[in-house]
């Protein structure tokens, strides 16, 4: 979110609009696309006169080199990749002169254009290695890098030489790094911050916030985050699908929204659910997958039935590790799980993994129980699904693997009925449920604020990510 500035994209979703959709996709890098007859062949159009922070021209090579580094098949790879299986479908990037591009797809993709227009999809430089930007990043967007330093700041400075003209309006933007929400809450009311960080502000602080800040504004949205729960089952005992059945069996989702959110984030699968949500389950078809419904004391009983039956009890407790990021959005829920699985046996306790290292954990799952938090760049099956639930995703935490899954991951992104695409969506859902892969505890509501002098601001409701640029933002003060 903080480098969203230095970049721009080929096609980008609307700033202004709030809600992300196809319908809400417009030009950036890109100036017009156009879809052959089969719709596997993207033809876009690039503008002239764009040049990178260090004055070379952005040509069609740098929008090919960006994606064979995205696919692996570059010769200066990533060392991290995780929206790589974002992308197997795309089988080339043809180049056209300097100012055409073409995406070749192995089959058609409705959600292909909304990929392009996350803000996770940048056009990065070809003449620059991937190292030097890890360091030194340059982009071709409203603001140059200035300076980072680590669990401090990151400073951001206009670029004088935009291709827009007259953007951005401010001469910079300063994202400061401060641990604690409370007292990033406090700064706010302080006037220390225009601007808080993404709905950072949970719904029990909305009230203590406007009470320092009256003229604010907190814009409180559906945040496209799932917070979930993960286990390793490649670990014993965790590998036996008995004990995970009792995991889930005791979780008190509920609770855990109505303490967390005083009642406003959602109970879904992984999908984000309606309204905000396109492919997301119906509240009745959610309340019938396995551990969702029911009597919550019946089945925290059916669960300590399991977990007896597995040797344990309250005389013999199963010691465990509940892993999670030291972020409070995260360490909270963390408490509560704790808290959930010593009501069925459990001898748990909690373990915060500080923020730099957490995802590089996860892959190598150095882990036994973690609760993690899950956003998606897109409300789209091709993101959400295919990152957390395919077999080769680099965010698939789990290691899950199950062909039949494959093969409807594969069918959905095909379909382009949208009524016969979320059949095959919720037939997903229902096997993950049923297999209790990655159970998804919630999906949460929370608050932007930002002061009255901040205009030009709009908070995006189905993800987090897409609204970052800050090149229409401006403060009236």
């Amino acid at each position: 979110m903080a480098f969203s500035g230095l970049f721009n994209n080929l096609v980008m979703f609307d700033q202004s609009k709030s809600r992300n959709g196809l319908d809400t996709i417009v030009p950036e890098l890109a100036e017009s696309w156009t879809w052959d007859e089969a719709r596997t062949a993207l033809t876009l159009k690039l503008r002239h006169g764009v040049k990178w922070h260090d004055g070379k021209p952005l040509t069609a090579r740098d929008v090919q080199c960006t994606w064979q580094r995205i696919q692996g098949i570059g010769p200066d790879p990533f060392r991290k990749n995780p929206r790589q299986n974002w992308w197997i479908n795309l089988q080339e990037v043809k180049v056209g002169g300097d100012h055409e591009v073409t995406f070749v797809l192995a089959r058609p993709q409705a959600s292909f254009l909304a990929l392009l227009a996350s803000n996770l999809s940048p056009v990065y430089p070809c003449h620059v290695s991937a190292r030097d930007m890890r360091t030194k990043p340059i982009g071709t967007g409203p603001f140059r890098f200035e300076a980072f330093e680590s669990n401090v700041v990151v400073k951001l400075a206009k670029n004088q030489n935009y291709w827009k003209p007259g953007r951005p309006y401010l001469d910079g933007v300063e994202f400061r790094i401060i641990g604690s929400r409370a007292t990033r809450i406090l700064a706010f009311g302080a006037n220390e911050f225009d601007l808080t960080f993404v709905v950072d502000v949970t719904p029990p602080l909305v009230g203590d916030v406007m009470a320092r800040s009256p003229k604010a504004t907190c814009a409180m949205v559906s945040t496209g985050v799932s917070t979930n729960l993960l286990v390793n089952r490649g670990r014993a005992p965790f590998d036996r699908e008995e004990l995970r059945k009792a995991m889930v069996l005791a979780l008190d989702r509920q609770a855990m929204i109505d303490i967390l959110s005083l009642g406003k984030s959602s109970l879904a699968g992984a999908m984000l659910p309606p309204p905000e949500g396109v492919w997301g389950m119906p509240p009745e078809a959610v309340a019938n997958l396995p551990g969702y419904g029911g009597d919550m004391a019946a089945r925290r009983a059916q669960a300590r039935e399991i977990m007896a039956k597995l040797g344990y009890g309250p005389d013999k407790r199963l010691k465990v590790k509940v892993s999670t990021r030291d972020f409070q959005a995260f360490k909270d829920p963390a408490v509560l799980l704790v808290d959930q699985l010593n009501q069925i046996h459990f001898d748990a306790e909690l373990e915060v993994i500080e923020s730099t290292v957490w995802y590089n954990r996860l892959v190598r799952q150095d882990y036994s129980v973690a609760l993690n938090l899950t956003g998606s760049g897109v409300d789209d099956p091709d993101v959400t699904l295919t990152e957390g639930y395919a077999c080769k995703s680099e965010r698939n935490y789990t290691k899950y693997c199950n062909p039949a899954v494959e093969r409807l991951l594969d069918e959905q992104s095909e379909e382009a009925d949208v009524e016969k695409r979320k059949r095959l969506v919720w037939r997903i859902e229902e096997i993950l449920a049923q297999e209790a892969v990655r159970p998804i505890i919630f999906h949460s509501r929370a608050a932007t604020c930002w002061h009255a002098h901040v205009k030009g601001h709009v908070a995006h409701e189905n993800s987090i990510y897409n609204n970052w640029r800050f090149e229409d933002v401006w403060l009236d003060k």
